[in-house]
C-alpha cells in the first residue's frame, strides 16, 4: 500500500509508492553495474589549462607555485558564464503588479582537484576536508559583503544533474535575497521549536533516527548520514552534524574531517552500489549572520545546517509539477538498507 509522508519542516508531502517491479538493483545506471568512463577531448579545468578560466580568486597550492599556473591542489575561479554579477545591493522595483531587481550576486567555481577523473568519492580524506574548508573560507569572505544575504554551496555531478563540464567541481552562488526553500525550513524549525519540542527539531529527528536505525546509512563521531523519512527521490540522503550548529562557517578543522568522511561514505555508496549516477549535492545553511540574527532572532538555537544529496534516477513529470508532490518508488528504509552494504575494499 502506498504511503503519504509529510516532511515536518516545510509541510511538503511525498508519495512513497512501492512498485513491486522496482528493486534497488533496478536503479543501477548500467546493466552490469560497471561505472562508465567518459572520453575527454579538452577540459579548461585540467592542470595546464589555467589560462582558459578567469583568474583565480583563491587556491591551495604546493611547492610555492604561482597563481594561475599548474601546481595547485584546489582552485576557485569566477564562473565564466555567471548566473549573477557582483555589485551593490539592488533595490526592488515594480512593473505594475510585478516585482523585479537587478541580478546582483556572486557565482564562483571550486575546481576540486587537478585530476580529471578523481571524483569526491575518490579523493583522500585530507583533500576532501580541504575542499570543505575552502567552502567555509569563501562563504566567510562573501558574507563580509552584507548585500549578499544567502550563500548556496552546491555540486552538480553528471549531465543529467545539470553539469556542463565533467571535471570534478562544485559551485557557490550568493544571492541578494534569502531563497524561499531556506525560509520554509527556517520558519518550520522555528514553529516546531516554539510550539512543540522546545528544542531543535533537527536534533530531535537525529536522535530518533539514530535510535531506530531504520533510515541510518552511516555515522561517525561528528556526522550522521540518513535516508530522509519523506525522501523525494530514490536513494536521497542527508548529512547532519551531530553537534547542533546553525552556521556552516563555524565548522572546525576536526569537524571538516568528519564531514569529509561522511561525504566520502555517502558518495562512495552511490558510486559502487548504483554504478555512479548523476546527482545534485546542496548545503542548507543559515543566511548571512548579519541578516539572520535580526530577521530570525534565536535562529542559532533552532536551525541546523545540513547537506542534501539527490541522485538523478527518476524524472520529475506532470503530477509533480502540477501538485508539488513527489512520487518516490523506493521507500527510504529500503534505500538505507541497500546503501549500507559493504563497499569494495
Amino acid at each position: 500500500m502506498p504511503e503519504l509522508r509529510k516532511e515536518m519542516l516545510t509541510g511538503r508531502w511525498v508519495i512513497i509508492s512501492i512498485e513491486r517491479s522496482k528493486r534497488p538493483d533496478d536503479f543501477r545506471m548500467s546493466e552490469t553495474g560497471e561505472i562508465k568512463k567518459e572520453t575527454v577531448t579538452f577540459c579548461p579545468f585540467c592542470s595546464g589549462n589555467e589560462s582558459k578560466t578567469p583568474p583565480e580568486i583563491y587556491s591551495i597550492r604546493e611547492n610555492n607555485s604561482l597563481p594561475n599556473q599548474p601546481g595547485w591542489k584546489i582552485r576557485v575561479v569566477p564562473n565564466k558564464f555567471p548566473a549573477l554579477q557582483p555589485g551593490p545591493t539592488p533595490p526592488k522595483k515594480t512593473r505594475g503588479i510585478f516585482q523585479w531587481m537587478e541580478g546582483i550576486g556572486v557565482h564562483e567555481v571550486i575546481i576540486e582537484t587537478p585530476e580529471h577523473d578523481l571524483e569526491m568519492s575518490d579523493l583522500p580524506l585530507d583533500h576532501l576536508a580541504q575542499i570543505i574548508q575552502v567552502y567555509r573560507l569563501r562563504t566567510l569572505s562573501i558574507e563580509e559583503q552584507f548585500q549578499y544575504k544567502y550563500v548556496q554551496i552546491f555540486k552538480n555531478k553528471g549531465k543529467e544533474a545539470g553539469a556542463s563540464l565533467s571535471h570534478p567541481h562544485s559551485q557557490i552562488i550568493a544571492t541578494p535575497i534569502v531563497p524561499k526553500r531556506i525560509k520554509e525550513e527556517i520558519y518550520g524549525a522555528e514553529r516546531l521549536y516554539r510550539n512543540h519540542f522546545r528544542e531543535c527539531a533537527f536534533c530531535r529527528m537525529i536522535k530518533e533516527e539514530i535510535t531506530s536505525k531504520e533510515r541510518l546509512v552511516y555515522q561517525n563521531e561528528g556526522f550522521v548520514v540518513l535516508a530522509p523519512y519523506a525522501s523525494r527521490f530514490p536513494f536521497e540522503m542527508a548529512i547532519f552534524p551531530l553537534e547542533h550548529s546553525a552556521f556552516f562557517p563555524d565548522i572546525s578543522d576536526r569537524s571538516s574531517f568528519y564531514l569529509a568522511d561522511a561525504l566520502k561514505q555517502a558518495l562512495s555508496r552511490l558510486k559502487y552500489q548504483l554504478a555512479s549516477p548523476s546527482y545534485n549535492l546542496v548545503f542548507h545553511q543559515s543566511p548571512n549572520p548579519q541578516l539572520a540574527e535580526k530577521a530570525w532572532p534565536g535562529i542559532e538555537t533552532y536551525f541546523h545546517w545540513h547537506v542534501e544529496i539527490m541522485p538523478i534516477l527518476t524524472k520529475v513529470a506532470g503530477f509533480e509539477l502540477g501538485t508539488g508532490f513527489y512520487i518516490n518508488p523506493v521507500p527510504p528504509e529500503v534505500a538505507a538498507e541497500f546503501l549500507k552494504k559493504d563497499l569494495p575494499a
